[in-house]
């Protein structure tokens, strides 16, 4: 099960984010207000696949039609690579962490 605690001005995300619960998960997330300067930890998620990357770019969406920034913060190791390897790095802001 995922979940998505929100916590001052950041989202802890845990658990898995797949294909099968993409749906659940961005529908947790539209219940949360994009606050600027979001910051969207996502190192307690697990297992991967490329509906990770879809959330994350939704959520990037959405921050940027509420004249809003967001940054991703501590990107297990499978989802940067399957940013890498579907060339998605660029529209994924990552946290210098």
């Amino acid at each position: 099960m995922t979940s998505i605690i929100l916590q001052d001005n950041q989202w802890y995300v845990s658990g898995d984010i797949l294909v099968d619960n993409a749906n659940a998960v961005l529908n947790e997330s539209n219940a949360l207000e994009i606050t600027d300067n979001l910051q969207i930890d996502l190192s307690a998620v697990n297992d991967v696949d490329t509906a990770a990357l879809s959330i994350l770019i939704q959520w990037q969406k959405r921050a940027l039609a509420a004249n809003k920034a967001v940054v991703f913060n501590r990107l297990p190791k499978n989802l940067i690579s399957l940013a890498a390897l579907y060339g998605v790095t660029d529209f994924i802001p990552l946290s210098a962490e």
